[in-house]
C-alpha cells in the first residue's frame, strides 16, 4: 500500500502539471472504492492550480482557465484522491494507449500547446477520486496531525496515551518535547505500534514506518503505550519524523506495484532494518529477527535490542 512517503513523492512528481489546463477526461472504470463522479468531465478548461498532501489523501485544486471577467468568479474545483492499495499516478506522453487497471486519463496542455496524459492506475481499485467538497470533511476532519508538522511532538503523544484533559494552552503548546503535568483519565493499554498507525492518532505512520521507528527506538512493538516513559516518546517522535523524511528523500519503499507520475519507484526498501527481515540477523547485534501479530499486522523486531518489559 502506498503510505504517506510515496503519496508526498506523488504529490511532488505532479509538479511539472502545475499551470497546465485539462483538455479532456477520459472515465474507463468509475467504479472503484467509491464511484468516481459522473460530471469529472466539468473539468475541462479549468487548470491545475496547486497539489497538496492531507494524510495520505491528494488534493487536486483546478482553476477556471480565465479567458474573460465573468469566468474569473467561477469557483474552483477540487479533486480528493486516495491511491488505496496498489493506485498510482502516472504522466505519460499524448497519445499514449490505455492499459489495462488505467481507470482515469486526463489530458492536460501546456503554455506552448504541447500535451501530456495522467493516468489513474489501480489493479485492485482500492483507491478513490472523488470531488473534495462532497468528501473531504467526512474523510478528514477526523483525521489526526501530521508526523512531520510541529503539531506531533513527544508532548502531544503523551497526552494521547495518557488520555488527559488538556486546557487550550496545553493544545496551543505543542511544538516542545516539555513533559506535561495535566490530570489524565484511564490512559490507553494498547501496543504502541498499534497506536501510532493509527489515523486518528497521528496520519501516515504505516506499517513499514512504524516497525522501523520502534525498532531504531529500541522499543518492543507490543508494549503496553502507557507503559513508556516520556523520554522513550521522545525518542520514538524523533525517530518517527527521521524516518519520514528520509523515506520522502528516497522516493518512497520499492512497492511491487507503484510508481510516481515521473515513473520512478522508491529506494528507501533498500535501507530497512527489519521490516520484512524475519530470521534475519539484526544488524546491530546479530540476534535473529522475529515476528508478531499485532491487529493481523507483521512486526518484525529485534528480541535483544527491543526486549519486552
Amino acid at each position: 500500500m502506498p503510505e504517506l512517503p510515496e503519496v508526498e513523492t506523488t504529490k511532488t512528481s505532479l509538479a511539472p502539471l502545475l499551470g497546465q489546463q485539462v483538455i479532456d477526461i477520459k472515465v474507463f472504470e468509475p467504479k472503484l472504492r467509491w464511484a468516481m463522479p459522473d460530471d469529472l468531465s466539468s473539468l475541462a478548461d479549468y487548470t491545475l492550480d496547486s497539489v497538496e498532501r492531507r494524510a495520505k489523501y491528494l488534493v487536486l485544486k483546478f482553476l477556471p482557465t480565465v479567458l474573460n471577467d465573468n469566468d474569473a468568479m467561477v469557483a474552483p474545483l477540487k479533486l480528493l484522491i486516495h491511491l488505496g492499495m496498489s493506485g498510482s499516478l502516472q504522466q505519460h506522453s499524448y497519445g499514449t494507449d490505455k492499459r489495462k487497471h488505467d481507470h482515469l486519463i486526463v489530458v492536460f496542455r501546456d503554455s506552448e500547446n504541447a500535451k501530456s496524459q495522467l493516468h489513474y492506475y489501480d489493479p485492485r481499485r482500492f483507491g478513490s477520486v472523488l470531488w473534495y467538497e462532497d468528501y473531504g470533511s467526512k474523510l478528514l476532519d477526523h483525521l489526526g496531525p501530521e508526523p512531520l508538522s510541529e503539531d506531533f511532538t513527544a508532548e502531544y503523544l503523551y497526552n494521547v496515551i495518557q488520555r488527559n484533559n488538556l486546557s487550550d494552552k496545553d493544545h496551543n503548546n505543542t511544538g516542545s518535547n516539555k513533559k506535561p503535568s495535566t490530570k489524565r483519565t484511564q490512559s490507553i493499554a494498547r501496543a504502541i505500534k498499534s497506536v501510532i498507525m493509527e489515523q486518528k492518532v497521528v496520519v501516515g505512520v504505516g506499517n513499514i514506518y512504524a516497525t522501523e521507528s520502534l525498532y531504531l527506538s529500541g522499543i518492543h512493538p507490543a508494549t503496553p503505550a502507557n507503559q513508556l516513559s516520556f523520554d522513550q516518546l521522545v525518542v520514538l517522535v524523533d525517530h518517527i519524523k527521521d524516518i519520514l523524511k528520509k523515506a520522502i528523500e528516497l522516493g518512497g519503499s520499492t512497492l511491487r506495484d507503484f510508481t510516481v507520475a515521473s515513473g520512478q519507484t522508491g529506494y528507501f526498501q533498500q535501507t530497512l532494518n527489519v521490516y520484512g527481515r524475519q530470521g534475519e540477523h539484526c544488524l546491530k547485534c546479530d540476534t535473529i529477527l522475529e515476528n508478531v501479530k499485532l491487529n493481523g499486522r507483521a512486526s518484525v523486531y529485534c528480541p535483544n535490542c527491543q526486549p519486552l518489559a
